[in-house]
């Protein structure tokens, strides 16, 4: 399980393109996303956290482990 603090997410659109960030590099991962704590849970997730947040920093979304 990876979890990251994503501070600029703030609605759903956000939400769907951090999950879309995700399931670029690790496709088979679960994600859930907390909109009101601004946290994203990935299970299944076989690559380091640095990666997958790499992966939504680059997709506009600065994320950091939470």
């Amino acid at each position: 399980m990876v979890r990251l603090k994503v501070e600029k997410m703030g609605c759903g659109g956000c939400a769907k393109s951090v999950t879309s960030a995700v399931q670029a590099i690790e496709p088979d991962a679960r994600v859930e996303v907390d909109l009101g704590a601004k946290l994203v849970t990935i299970f299944g997730a076989e690559g380091p956290a640095d990666r997958i947040a790499t992966a939504i920093s680059a997709a506009g979304y600065p994320a950091v482990p939470a």
